[in-house]
């Protein structure tokens, strides 16, 4: 499941990391953090975390490191392989492997990890009731934990300017897309614009929709020649298809 070998800028650090987790081994039989192997965990995660570009350059990032069980009994190892998780974003509640690779005994353990990532986001100026409709009176920005939910949160009011609260949101808290009720593009009878795309080619045309076009719900549409297709709604009266 987590196969990833380490970078070579991490090589230093995760021999650190190796050597202590190894004498606590050989020492005690189960392994404990001290402050010197934190602290080569959070060198190793803090390179890994993968931001984008605009965040990257306001967010900090808080790592937190959680404790291996202290049923563990360990084998003395010459040598142990630190590891990244391959799949996912390097944020929020993760684990990293630690694999005896040299040793008398072959074992693998998960030291769990908690990474969060502050940096700027539209937040509400007070406590909004759902059914609110947004505009600039409400949100300001400040910084949040953005890894504190897998979606991201807003940071343009462009963004959620005019749409509705589903749920109530409190002072602080980041706007998200599943805070949002979904936007209903057309009815259904209604004539839309579909674009349809395949493979090096695109074609537009118009149709009636089947059915009312629900952000994030597929679409079933009516061409002109009765052709009936389904598709994602992407904006007022337009369908995308994918053929």
């Amino acid at each position: 499941m987590i196969q990833a070998a380490l970078p070579l800028s991490c090589t230093a650090r995760a021999l650190a990391l190796a050597v202590a987790l190894c004498g606590a081994a050989q020492a005690q039989g189960s392994p404990e953090l001290d402050t010197a192997m934190a602290d080569s965990v959070r060198a190793l995660v803090a390179p890994a975390v993968n931001l984008p570009a605009d965040v990257a350059r306001q967010a900090r990032l808080a790592i937190e490191i959680g404790k291996l069980d202290p049923r563990l009994r360990l084998a003395p190892c010459r040598r142990i392989q630190p590891q990244l998780p391959t799949q996912g974003a390097l944020w929020g509640r993760i684990r990293i492997g630690l694999r005896c690779v040299e040793g008398e005994k072959a074992w693998q353990v998960w030291l769990p990890v908690t990474v969060k990532v502050f940096a700027p986001a539209l937040v509400p100026v007070r406590a909004l009731a759902a059914g609110t409709v947004l505009d600039a009176q409400h949100l300001q920005l400040a910084e949040v934990d953005w890894a504190e939910q897998a979606q991201s949160p807003f940071t343009r009011l462009a963004d959620v300017a005019g749409r509705t609260l589903g749920r109530a949101l409190q002072p602080g808290q980041g706007l998200r897309a599943t805070d949002l009720r979904q936007r209903q593009w057309f009815a259904a009878g209604d004539t839309v614009q579909v674009l349809a795309r395949g493979n090096g080619f695109a074609v537009s045309g118009e149709a009636q929709a089947l059915n009312p076009g629900i952000e994030g719900q597929p679409v079933r549409v009516r061409t002109e020649s009765g052709r009936v297709l389904t598709g994602t709604p992407v904006a007022d009266r337009r369908v995308e298809v994918l053929l």
